[in-house]
């Protein structure tokens, strides 16, 4: 069993990322769970703005692709900026746009029978909001969204610390990660077994 966690932070590496740190509560929590987890820092890459997979030369967007294919379970991090996904979340959607129509050999929507969770960060509020659209968007290209497949770290209302820069909430956090990474787990581990057939 393979995941992949995207993370669609703002900041380039190295600089520290504070969805990145959260996140890696939920690969350890995969990683309990046996499963192999890959890592990609979107904002590292170059990918040009489409809804196809492949744009033409200079596009990295093809080896996400190729990620995304071999791996059962998504997770997909990022920070709330104005209440929203981060810019590089929503370049990420658009790209997998492409994935609705797009078959595999039984005539299934390539994302059918893997499963998809979010996660958020972010010193303002509006995670629920942020988990809504991204988890909308990834149903509808064909993923399953287990029940409470999702954790988030937010500081309220007005500025404040971040992730990083406080302990404030930390264990909320950590345990519904670990709950998540579990759930992601169990379901996908479900559709191995008992796979969702193509569309009639």
């Amino acid at each position: 069993m393979r995941a992949l966690v995207v993370n669609c932070t703002l900041k380039p590496s190295p600089a520290r990322s504070n969805t990145d740190q959260l996140a890696e509560v939920v690969v350890d929590g995969l990683q309990r769970e046996k499963v192999e987890v890959e890592r990609v820092r979107l904002v590292d890459l170059t990918l040009k703005p489409g809804v196809s997979s492949d744009e033409g030369a200079g596009d990295d967007w093809p080896a996400v692709h190729d990620q995304l294919l071999r791996s059962k379970i998504l997770v997909v991090a990022t920070p709330t900026w104005l209440g929203r996904p981060s810019s590089v979340a929503q370049r990420m959607l658009e790209r997998m746009d492409a994935m609705l129509s797009e078959t595999d050999d039984a005539g299934r929507p390539v994302a059918y029978n893997r499963v998809a969770g979010v996660v958020v960060t972010g010193n303002e509020d509006g995670a629920h909001h942020v988990i809504s659209e991204i988890s909308g968007a990834l149903g509808d290209i064909g993923y399953t969204i287990p029940g409470q497949s999702w954790t988030y770290w937010n500081r309220g209302p007005g500025p404040g610390p971040s992730y990083t820069e406080t302990a404030e909430g930390h264990d909320w956090s950590a345990k519904t990660g670990r709950a998540m990474a579990s759930n992601l787990a169990a379901a996908a581990r479900a559709l191995a077994d008992n796979p969702i057939p193509a569309p009639s």
